[in-house]
């Protein structure tokens, strides 16, 4: 398991709840593994995750918000370029 680019404490990011805690990858569908592989994870609540409108999967904001948070930390210490090859879809 990679480190997550954002947070590696097992509690929700959104509202800091430690129960029924979800690893979320943030970069679904063919990028699923891209994310494992650079971090670009976090974990949820069930709420935060899929189980409310709340929730990152019905939720176009909150998913927009971590897609750019991932981008922003990956490019600190990777180019854009790089993030291009391993997503092929800039966020910020």
């Amino acid at each position: 398991m990679s480190n997550s680019l954002i947070s590696m404490s097992k509690k929700c990011y959104v509202c800091g709840t430690t129960f029924n805690i979800h690893k979320h990858h943030i970069y679904m569908g063919a990028n699923r593994n891209n994310s494992e592989k650079i971090g670009a994870w976090v974990y949820l609540c069930a709420t935060h995750h899929n189980g409310s409108s709340a929730g990152v999967h019905y939720n176009h904001k909150l998913d927009l918000e971590l897609k750019q948070l991932a981008q922003r930390e990956f490019e600190k210490s990777h180019s854009r370029d790089d993030f291009m090859k391993i997503i092929h879809k800039n966020y910020l």
